[in-house]
């Protein structure tokens, strides 16, 4: 057998030296990777410090639409990795691209955040409440196409309108007047530790999150066993589990991470809690696992919603065909014709 090939530029580094944590700049990115070099610290007992790279997602003023989506805030992390130049990076998992490089192995995901979408809103409104033509941002399709949805079906006049930048930036729409209401995710406000500015939760029956929402990808080397091994201890294999059934139907419709799809697996004793922000429910009651997957069009027109629910998946294998499986189904309804970018 063949030894496993160095990536380029890649030295071997010392047993006991600083372990380089590659990290997008921004405060979100920041904040949870700060969290991962927490655990890590402790694991390893090594020292571990945060190397800033800047992705082109956030360098780039367009839409995410606009500019593909898929992979713009990981490539230049993944570029990192293989220099040599981290160690390991931390992603925001539903940011990455469905397919792994071979170079590279997922060594964590660890165990996940409140999946749901919230809305900040102005005079703590709830999303119900938002006067008739409120204008409510958001840069992600998925979300627009729900809420539209969800307004049509509940006689609701709203404008979804695209917006992007950091939480400070889609706050402060709101803050100015600008906007009536912004849509962000929970696990990233919990994580800046800003969770009280929320105004209302969004149930996932309402919007379903986007593949992977609320769960950290923590990513490496495939030649560094030791690393890997020491990462692996921070993985949650339920949630592992859970993101790779919704990344599964996420790629077998095809589809990149700015695309309208919506899906979440989770396991229904465990929902409940989980959505109130409690992760100590008994996991020994868990034997099946529910997987939900949505495709609209932004207008919220059409929409194809479909679920399915199953054994807990105990391998890699079994989470990828639970998604594929419901993604034939909802390809069966007309969901292709309702994606605007494909992964290619």
């Amino acid at each position: 057998m063949s030894e496993p090939r160095e990536p380029k530029g890649r030295a071997p580094r010392e047993e006991g030296a600083v372990l380089r944590l590659g990290t997008r700049r921004s405060k979100l990115a920041m904040a949870q990777s700060g969290l991962v070099a927490d655990a890590v610290r402790r694991i390893t007992g090594r020292p571990v410090e945060l190397v800033e790279i800047t992705t082109y997602g956030d360098v780039s003023r367009e839409h995410l639409a606009q500019i593909g989506g898929t992979g713009v805030f990981v490539t230049a992390l993944r570029d990192a990795l293989l220099r040599g130049q981290v160690d390991f990076a931390v992603h925001s998992l539903k940011d990455l691209p469905t397919a792994q490089p071979e170079d590279l192995v997922l060594a964590a995901v660890p165990e996940r955040e409140d999946p749901r979408d919230v809305i900040v809103a102005r005079d703590a409104l709830k999303f119900a409440d938002l006067p008739r033509g409120a204008r409510i941002g958001t840069g992600a399709p998925r979300r627009m196409a729900q809420l539209n949805a969800f307004a049509r079906s509940h006689g609701l006049d709203i404008e979804t309108v695209p917006v992007r930048g950091n939480v400070d930036t889609r706050i402060g729409y709101v803050r100015s007047g600008e906007l009536d209401a912004v849509v962000l995710a929970a696990a990233g406000l919990n994580r800046i530790g800003r969770i009280d500015e929320v105004t209302d939760f969004l149930p996932v029956d309402t919007v379903l999150p986007a593949p992977g929402q609320g769960a950290l990808a923590i990513e490496c080397t495939a030649d560094n066993a030791d690393l890997i091994a020491a990462l692996g201890q921070l993985d949650d294999p339920l949630t592992r589990a859970a993101v790779t059934a919704e990344r599964s139907l996420l790629a077998a419709l095809e589809a990149g991470c700015s695309a309208p799809v919506g899906a979440l697996a989770d396991v229904p004793p465990l929902s409940a809690p989980l959505e109130r922000g409690d992760h100590r429910a008994d996991r020994q009651i868990v034997k099946e696992m529910r997987l939900r997957g949505v495709v609209g069009t932004a207008d919220g027109s059409t929409l194809v919603q479909l679920s399915t629910t199953g054994p807990v998946p105990e391998t890699h294998d079994q989470a990828m065909a639970l998604g594929r499986e419901l993604a034939a189904e909802m390809l069966a309804k007309g969901a292709a014709g309702l994606m605007g970018e494909r992964a290619h």
